[in-house]
């Protein structure tokens, strides 16, 4: 995948508060901002024209601990209203408004990109979706429909640089004019064998996925001879664990405690750690199918011959 040009504007001059983005010579326009600022929202030309949104809010049960409602209007500024009223989906913090700079989005392509996104948001599992049901695909025609996904394969970059991650992982699209984008590494393996614990692993787009069908440790081994710094992280680890049985991550399937679905960690040995129930240093432990750890995979591109344009600067 070639290079992108992100532009971001941040309206008042502070980070967190609104703020605009846009991709190079994409016709899509997001903004995004804190629900603290939605009388500013309002006052915008763009959120009286036809779009798409996301409310997204916190919810520690949740999968990545995250909420949203995915919703569509020919007025987005209408139907934000409405939802500031409504006290079933008081559940938002912040919003996100995409719409076109070309005024060519029309009813019909709202509704097409609302549904494709509920349908990609409920496959990545990055989300706790509060919509009531799938919204159904619009019809359109086929050079309409081939824009709209382009228009989708350039906001699964977008959302992620506003820190919305509902679209990112293994997200495979099921139309074949939008090719699956993610970047991911060779599948890393780690067994435990005294425990019958296999798991696998990659790195995608930059995050350590523990992948789905992975087994995991049944608890935190942790020890009251452990010392107080060593014994908060225990805890963490087994908070970690907790809010990934309650919210569904990690099942029970035939005695075994299993991965549902994809699970992102902030670093391999956090991953490696759920699995074990104990902590590991997740860059060694971490193996492809041949041997190569993870720390090695990391740093192989370090020894190769540089060519880049400091070989021949002269003094």
């Amino acid at each position: 995948m070639g290079g992108k040009q992100i532009r971001l504007f941040l309206v008042d001059g502070t980070p967190g508060g609104l703020t605009t983005l846009e991709v190079g010579q994409w016709v899509g326009h997001l903004v995004s901002g804190p629900r603290s600022q939605f009388a500013d929202l309002l006052k915008r030309a763009e959120v009286t024209k036809p779009g798409v949104y996301l409310l997204v809010g916190s919810d520690e049960s949740a999968p990545d601990g995250t909420v949203c409602y995915i919703g569509e209007s020919d007025d987005v500024s209408g139907r934000l209203r409405n939802h500031v009223r409504d006290k079933e989906r008081d559940f938002w913090d912040r919003f996100v408004v995409i719409t076109s700079k070309d005024e060519q989005l029309t009813k019909g392509h709202v509704k097409y990109l609302e549904s494709r996104l509920v349908e990609l948001a409920g496959r990545a599992q990055r989300c706790l979706l509060r919509n009531g049901n799938e919204p159904r695909l619009s019809s359109l025609p086929e050079a309409d429909r081939s824009d709209m996904e382009y228009f989708l394969d350039q906001l699964q970059t977008a959302l992620p640089v506003l820190g919305i991650n509902i679209l990112r992982g293994r997200v495979e699209s099921v139309d074949t004019l939008s090719p699956p984008k993610a970047s991911a590494s060779p599948v890393f393996e780690m067994h435990v064998p005294k425990r019958g614990l296999t798991a696998r692993a990659q790195q995608i787009d930059g995050e350590f996925t523990l992948l789905a069908g992975s087994r995991v440790a049944p608890r935190i081994r942790a020890s009251a001879t452990f010392a107080e710094s060593t014994a908060s992280a225990y805890r963490a680890l087994e908070a970690r664990r907790s809010a990934l049985v309650d919210n569904g991550s990690i099942v029970l399937d035939d005695g075994a405690h299993v991965l549902s679905r994809d699970v992102v960690f902030h670093s391999p040995s956090t991953a490696g750690a759920i699995v074990a129930g104990r902590s590991c240093n997740g860059r060694t432990t971490w193996k492809t199918a041949d041997g190569l750890t993870f720390a090695a995979w990391e740093t192989s591109g370090l020894n190769e011959p540089s060519t880049g344009a400091f070989e021949n600067r002269g003094t």
